[in-house]
């Protein structure tokens, strides 16, 4: 999604692997647990069966599926979509059932998905939603009412961004950041760890800038701060502009990228008012932008356990949301889940039937109450070449999970030995 608003901003330099990309695309089959039974979900590829079946037999209420006829691992499933005209068909009929997309973010591609089928979009324009999830906007926005932010500024044109870089280097003993306004997980954004580096990064937006015409940018460059922990609260924004508080979670990130969630947050009662009262303040603020619908909002808690209560505003669904539904579910009362990803590397495509042998005790069991729910298993071979040709040396990919059991131990424990599994059947399964 962050892609699609991308599109046309001048960026830091990045890599991006295909494979990469094709895991992400895939992330598309978190929606599964979005839907009910009388809801409808598009998918790249269809999930495996025995899958679907795990997700059955702990009782979760399976949606109608539609998938694309040919998928291309590159393509976002909106992307596919548009390229498939039975789908299209197929989708333009529900549109006289009163069905309405509810994407994982509005871009200018969901609403041509929309015009194509006749479907309506429940949310706003994508004008809009690309708007209030700029990071500058977050910054602005924090700004405005008296948040408390890292030291840093907003900067929209090349002028605005060198006199950041200017103000960064002159501020001893500080490090400083530069981010994209739609980076994500990690991309787009590059330390100042010399005024040379942002000598270099504003020439090169330069030159970008010389050949697309135009001097607009959206960058932030702000301090990188000492912290405890991170957050990820969600409130939902509705059509009248009234607010919902949904959750908090501790985030938890491994060198900048997401890595999962911890539930529930280890709050005081004091920071938990303070989350609370933020989600309030910035639902009225987004909702006077025009914006309705699901807030994910990344903060901080520093070392003396106090609040940078904005960090980023996500005005879209986050991972976290999509976990809610397992949550509410499976995990009782004073149980811990965790939720995470495990990096696989494998030489041939992994069925979930082999993989639930390979992990036989410990995914979860309703009589139990605790193991692994695996809630995505697209992305486990996502990044596997299509029209049969073989891998070139081994695949990445990535089985994501809610841990739950009944205390922190007892989710590290499970942790330990589903990792040490995986890596115990890797002769076995790559």
């Amino acid at each position: 999604m962050e892609q699609q608003w991308a599109r046309g901003e001048h960026t830091l330099p990045r890599l991006s692997a295909p494979a990469a990309d094709a895991v992400v695309n895939h992330m598309d089959e978190f929606a599964l647990l979005l839907g009910d039974a009388a809801d409808h979900v598009v998918l790249k590829s269809r999930p495996d069966d025995d899958h679907l079946a795990f997700l059955a037999e702990l009782g979760v209420r399976l949606p109608h599926l539609h998938v694309a006829t040919a998928q291309d691992p590159a393509r976002t499933v909106t992307e596919d979509a548009l390229a498939d005209p039975a789908l299209l068909a197929d989708l333009s009929g529900l549109a006289a059932q009163g069905c309405r997309i509810a994407a994982h973010g509005v871009s200018a591609q969901e609403e041509v998905l929309a015009a194509a089928t006749g479907l309506g979009v429940a949310a706003p324009s994508a004008v809009t939603c690309k708007a209030v999830n700029s990071k500058v906007y977050s910054r602005r926005v924090a700004d405005e009412l008296g948040l408390r932010q890292p030291r840093g500024w907003a900067c929209a044109t090349l002028a605005e961004l060198g006199a950041a870089f200017a103000a960064a280097a002159g501020d001893e003993g500080r490090r400083y950041v530069v981010k994209e306004a739609f980076g994500v997980s990690g991309k787009g954004i590059a330390v100042l760890e010399s005024r040379r580096r942002g000598e270099r990064i504003l020439a090169m937006v330069t030159r970008q800038a010389e050949r697309t015409g135009h001097d607009a940018v959206s960058f932030v460059v702000e301090e990188w701060v000492a912290k405890q922990g991170d957050l990820n609260y969600q409130f939902t924004v509705a059509r009248d502009g009234t607010t919902h508080f949904d959750f908090v979670k501790e985030q938890l990130t491994e060198g900048g990228v997401h890595k999962g969630h911890r539930m529930p947050a280890r709050l005081t009662a004091a920071q938990l008012d303070e989350v609370r009262g933020t989600a309030e303040r910035l639902g009225k603020r987004l909702a006077a932008d025009g914006y309705f619908g699901v807030v994910g909002v990344d903060a901080m808690v520093d070392p003396d356990g106090e609040l940078y209560p904005v960090v980023e505003i996500n005005a879209r669904n986050n991972m976290s949301t999509y976990q809610v539904r397992l949550q509410e579910q499976f995990v009782a009362d004073r149980q811990i889940a965790v939720a995470r990803h495990y990096p696989l590397r494998l030489a041939a495509p992994l069925p979930f039937a082999a993989a639930h042998r390979l992990l036989d005790g410990l995914l979860f069991d309703r009589a139990r109450g605790t193991g692994l729910l695996v809630n995505n298993y697209a992305t486990v071979n996502a990044g596997f070449p299509t029209g049969g040709r073989a891998p070139e040396g081994p695949v990445a990919g990535r089985l994501y999970g809610v841990l739950v059991a009944d205390s922190d131990d007892a989710v590290e424990a499970l942790d330990t030995r589903i990792a040490a599994r995986l890596a115990a059947g890797r002769d076995t399964v790559a």
